[in-house]
């Protein structure tokens, strides 16, 4: 089971997941930057021995790889550019 640090972001993660889904018909648009700023914060309060796989993600803000990672859905990552998952 994650930690509470570790729910909330996943939380969030889903949050900022389900907004851009439906931005292209929401009015008026939301604001993404207070979820960004949310997440950055929750990534920053990550306890020690956090999986490297995770802050990877988190610090090149592949937010839907650290969703899919928080949600035990790792295998569902496709390679990035940087050759890691």
């Amino acid at each position: 089971m994650p930690d509470s640090v570790e729910r909330e972001l996943l939380a969030a993660l889903v949050q900022l997941a389900e907004t851009v889904r439906t931005l292209a018909a929401a009015s008026p648009k939301p604001g993404l930057l207070p979820l960004f700023e949310q997440i950055d914060r929750l990534a920053s309060q990550l306890p020690r021995g956090t999986d490297p796989v995770l802050l990877h993600y988190l610090h090149k803000k592949s937010y839907e790889k650290a969703r899919l990672f928080l949600q035990g859905r790792e295998a569902e990552n496709q390679a990035g550019n940087c050759r890691h998952l």
